[in-house]
């Protein structure tokens, strides 16, 4: 195994591991965004900052307001003195269409993803604009 590879498994294994963080119980997913072999963010799926830790309503069904872990940690570097131009997103499951286009917006130029969603039209869009998308599920 080369070391890029060695270094995305590894990536991987810390967004998995930061998805713990999430209060989501459908389903919990993490991102980890690095750049020059730096984690320069970091995110989760959950409620915006002051609202109570609950994803789902009583039909268990997400709330409109949550996050997905991709935007917190765009919105995360964006309020540092980071920039995510050409970094890579490791995100534990495949873009939406709404993460998608934020992800292009903001120059990341690789997202690796673990699971497949039932959608996967946010992985057409960024293949479309020319980010490198790879699936890395879970080697264990």
């Amino acid at each position: 195994m080369d070391k890029q590879t060695q270094r995305d498994y590894l990536y991987m294994r810390m967004a998995r591991t930061w998805s713990e963080n999430s209060y989501c119980v459908r389903r919990k997913v993490g991102a980890i965004l690095v750049k020059d072999q730096m984690i320069i963010s970091d995110g989760y799926n959950g409620t915006p900052s002051g609202f109570e830790n609950v994803c789902e309503d009583e039909n268990n069904v997400s709330k409109p307001y949550v996050l997905h872990a991709e935007a917190n940690a765009l919105t995360k570097v964006a309020r540092s003195h980071n920039s995510s131009d050409g970094a890579t997103l490791y995100v534990t499951a495949s873009p939406c269409m709404e993460c998608a286009k934020l992800i292009i917006q903001s120059g990341i130029k690789r997202v690796v993803y673990g699971e497949k969603y039932r959608i996967m039209d946010g992985v057409e869009l960024l293949e479309r604009a020319g980010v490198q998308v790879d699936f890395m599920p879970d080697k264990e």
